[in-house]
């Protein structure tokens, strides 16, 4: 069982739970989510820190929890899971992988119509809605029966869909392998190829290839990678294998002189590949893996090369950058020296999206870590600033004079901070505010004064659409302290599309305003997408890039983020936690 196997049985024993009694096993819920989320976003695989006896490194794993992992891994299955899920029906769990279907809602549907195959239940909702059986049930009516249609012809789209792995995960995958190969001596340069090394959102296979004089020690080395499944076909110059993600890794080997001509060709992207070499065609010359020749010499002399700023020299062009290479203009850029200079995470300056484990009893979900330790994690990035987001107190809780006084009191402890750490970093005192549905924010004025400014953001009611979506985000920003819209499409990759905005009133209210959108670096967001980014910057909007960190690790992701702004062609001066803190300061103050 791979971690997102894995996941998926918490969050359904999770699910159970709600199903049961969601007072009485409240504790249980939020601790099965947060051992879910975990294993959805850690770069191991649990059956690799089964294996290494580092199931206890999980963090938000509890000791019962964990118990639970070491007998599944070792039996294949859980006598206590079993136990709970032995009164609900195996449909209800079938449905959760349908957006818009919570425990609740597919429990009352299954148990209304006793559906009991799990193989055909979103087909048999389907025939009901269809049928119009659903529109009578209390709690339901026309509106749910109509959603209950839209959501499952987009699930229908889903499995449609090639299953691929966001950034992150295959990033920090490759990350692994990479270093494994290095330890070869015949290894002598190591890259990632394809829509890996473009840093494209999504990832089929991961592709990587080696520069090296001694293909066959290096293959060898390769093949007992000692994380494998299996290996799927090992060859002269080329291997694949099955890695215990349920991921395949596939290695190519080229002599050192031509490493640059091979990084080219298989970097692509395919349209980036056809136009040059349309170009190289126009100039007399033919590309390939291999290097370049000139059209009609019979002698078929090959000129290797190998670099890639060599090979693009070759062909009278500028080096383009692997993230640039979608054939959207930067071929002519190329030609005239002028492709832009894009930002790097040694750029980057803070993050402005941070949760701390500090007691706001927020709406949403806690971070694990408190403030002093995210500052000195901040510190050893090399940070000059960061900002703390916790998600508003819970409006449901709370009343507002009660939210008012957490936040004095967060305020006073920030202040104390301040002082604590303005020789080495600065810490501004922000906030994730909900904008409410009818795009009010969580919270009223007299809390939000006490801010530096505050990110505002969507976490309910994503069916709006477009023109109530954008009304109530441009209302939400409206207010004078909201200054950064996070996660602006509320997208979640491969499990949750983006809602729609009209992008022209968003961007032409941020740029005459002083709002920033966010890159949010998180594995399963990268929000906004490298098509928006580009389009802001053309726009002269500025970008905030964060990490939605939950825990110190997260902090990491940075450069996540910093590969969605690099494919949108953003530069440093289009980033504002790229700039200086004096100009920052100001930015805010606008």
């Amino acid at each position: 069982m791979t971690n997102l196997d894995v996941s998926k049985l918490l969050r359904n024993v999770a699910a159970a739970y709600r199903i049961k009694d969601e007072q009485k096993y409240r504790f249980q819920i939020i601790a099965y989510d947060k051992a879910a989320d975990t294993l959805e976003n850690s770069p191991t695989e649990l059956r690799e820190l089964f294996k290494e006896q580092k199931l206890g490194d999980l963090p938000g794993v509890g000791p019962s929890i964990r118990a639970h992992l070491e007998e599944l891994l070792t039996t294949g299955k859980v006598k206590h899971f079993e136990e709970v899920f032995s009164s609900i029906p195996e449909a209800v769990f079938t449905l959760l992988d349908v957006p818009g279907f919570g425990p609740k809602k597919a429990y009352r549907l299954v148990t209304e119509f006793k559906l009991k195959n799990p193989k055909s239940v979103v087909a048999d909702i389907r025939a009901l809605a269809e049928q119009g059986k659903i529109d009578p049930l209390d709690g339901f009516g026309k509106k749910s029966q109509d959603d209950i249609l839209t959501r499952i012809e987009e699930y229908g789209r889903g499995k449609t869909k090639t299953a691929r792995m966001a950034l992150p995960y295959a990033g920090e995958l490759a990350k692994k392998m990479l270093a494994y190969l290095k330890e070869c001596p015949a290894v002598e340069q190591v890259s990632p190829l394809g829509s890996l090394r473009r840093r494209k959102e999504t990832v089929g296979d991961i592709d990587i290839a080696v520069a090296s004089s001694e293909p066959a020690k290096v293959l060898q080395h390769f093949v007992d990678y000692p994380h494998k499944e299996r290996i799927i076909e090992k060859g002269d110059h080329t291997s694949s294998i099955l890695v215990s993600s349920g991921k395949q890794i596939d290695l190519m080997v080229q002599p050192p002189e031509a490493f640059g001509s091979l990084l080219q060709h298989f970097t692509g992207s395919k349209d980036h590949n056809v136009h040059l070499r349309e170009y190289a065609l126009s100039k007399g010359l033919s590309l390939s893996e291999y290097g370049i020749k000139k059209r009609g010499d019979e002698s078929g002399k090959l000129t290797h090369y190998s670099t890639e700023e060599k090979f693009y020299a070759a062909l009278g062009l500028q080096w383009i950058p692997p993230e640039m290479r979608e054939n959207t203009g930067e071929i002519e850029l190329a030609k005239k020296n002028e492709l832009p200079t894009l930002l790097e995470l040694k750029d980057m300056k803070g993050d402005f999206h941070l949760h701390s484990s500090y007691p706001i009893e927020p709406s949403h979900d806690m971070g694990n870590n408190t403030m002093e330790e995210m500052i000195a994690k901040a510190k050893s990035l090399g940070y000059s600033y960061l900002g703390f987001s916790e998600h508003n107190p819970s409006i449901s809780k709370h009343t507002s004079l009660q939210t008012k006084a957490i936040l004095e009191k967060r305020k006073e402890f920030i202040e104390q901070l301040n002082k604590k750490h303005n020789k080495s970093i600065r810490v501004f005192s922000l906030l994730e505010t909900d904008i409410l549905p009818n795009g009010n924010l969580a919270i009223d004025d007299d809390a939000i004064s006490l801010l530096d400014a505050t990110i505002v953001s969507v976490h309910s009611s994503f069916g709006m659409n477009r023109d109530e979506m954008t009304k109530r985000v441009l209302k939400g920003l409206s207010h004078p302290k909201a200054k950064i819209l996070a996660h602006p499409t509320g997208r979640l990759i491969n499990q949750r599309p983006p809602y729609e905005l009209d992008w022209a009133k968003v961007f032409a209210f941020c740029k005459e305003h002083h709002k920033a959108l966010e890159i949010n670096a998180w594995p399963l967001r990268l929000d906004l997408n490298d098509v928006l980014v580009r389009e802001a910057v053309k726009q002269g909007v500025k970008l905030m890039i964060d990490t939605d960190s939950h825990s110190l690790e997260e902090m990491d992701l940075m450069e996540y983020g910093v590969s969605v702004a690099r494919r949108g062609w953003a530069k440093p001066s289009d980033i504002l936690n790229a700039m200086p803190y004096n100009d920052l300061a100001k930015w805010f103050s606008m």
